[in-house]
């Protein structure tokens, strides 16, 4: 079994990765479906534009080590006009036991583990499945683009979630969702339609208790020369909430400067900010001379299933299965039976 620095690797890839050409075969198990991540970290965070020129360089089936985590599986390099791209293959009921452990803990409630492996697998499906630029190249992203991916899973208790419920995903008129989720909603989920601008049938808002997570409530102080660094303005007098949407949350910012009032939608803040500096756009502001404090309650957009909704649920006895109905209602748990 190979194994692959890589810093190594991005100076001297020609070395340790035996070079094949796009097309020729390559050794694999084929009996089971595998999944493309493409693999960011610090060392490599860009993503090939579209239509942007790529060619593989060659792949190895071995170890892969990137910022202290180890990918095991198919390792592919690409040469983009951006850079080097690496790519790891590897089966999809490994990727959605590394993805579990990742997104939640790995001592949480086994029926809210289940959920969260059904869901990760759903996702990782419907990805797969999209008609995207690069889909012959990889399907998702390592990070929270998609979903986080950190290499090896060795946590007993996250292998056995995930066997139990191997090959099941969530389907509405008989495909694959998109199985969207998040940490924290904060009491209530949003409707998708608010931040994607798109209705989408099974995701729709729903009450739910979350307070044993740590972003139940949160308040952030921020500089406002920050907040002018981040949006690329000067000289703010006046921030606040101009609109909200149906669920409560923050929907449209009016924002003031010496020259102009410049609206900005609550969700391109929180991006811009950086999604944990701001956590979520369910907050109230208040203007305190140099700062703008933040006081708000939830992590992430909101849409789908809550992640400590679905581990209070479980603990109080609910199954993943009526953990999975509750936040998208109207679908049904498939065998997943593609490549």
């Amino acid at each position: 079994m190979r194994r692959i620095s890589i810093s190594l690797l991005l100076l001297s890839f020609f070395i340790f990765i035996p070079i094949q050409k796009p097309g020729s075969e390559t050794i694999r198990d084929n009996s089971k479906p595998t999944i493309k991540v493409l693999i960011q970290d610090e060392g490599m965070s860009s993503i090939p534009d579209k239509g942007e020129k790529i060619a593989l360089l060659g792949n190895v089936k071995g170890d892969f080590f990137g910022s202290g985590v180890r990918y095991s599986g198919q390792i592919e390099v690409w040469r983009g006009e951006k850079g080097l791209y690496v790519v790891n293959e590897l089966p999809l009921e490994d990727y959605v036991e590394s993805v579990v452990a990742a997104e939640v803990g790995t001592d949480w409630e086994l029926e809210a583990l289940k959920a969260q492996a059904v869901i990760a697998r759903t996702y990782a499906v419907y990805k797969k499945m999209a008609e995207t630029d690069h889909g012959a190249i990889f399907h998702l992203t390592s990070s929270v683009l998609h979903q986080v991916y950190k290499g090896n899973n060795s946590h007993f208790k996250v292998t056995y979630a995930v066997r139990s419920t191997e090959g099941e995903i969530l389907t509405y008129n008989g495909k694959p969702i998109e199985a969207l989720y998040h940490s924290t909603c904060g009491g209530r989920t949003e409707n998708p339609e608010e931040v994607f601008g798109k209705k989408i049938p099974y995701l729709r808002s729903v009450e739910s208790r979350c307070d044993l997570s740590p972003y139940w409530v949160w308040e952030r102080k921020i500089p406002i020369s920050e907040i002018e660094k981040a949006l690329n303005l000067n000289g703010i007098k006046v921030i606040k909430i101009k609109n909200r949407t149906s669920t409560g949350r923050a929907k449209e910012i009016m924002i003031k400067t010496d020259k102009k009032e410049t609206v900005i939608k609550a969700t391109d803040l929180r991006r811009l900010l950086g999604w944990s500096r701001l956590p979520s756009t369910l907050f109230e502001l208040k203007d305190n001379g140099d700062y703008i404090i933040f006081e708000g309650k939830g992590y992430g957009h909101g849409v789908g299933l809550c992640q400590w909704s679905a581990l209070q649920m479980a603990s109080e006895g609910k199954t993943y299965r009526e953990i999975l109905s509750f936040f998208y209602p109207g679908t049904e748990i498939r065998q997943y039976e593609g490549k």
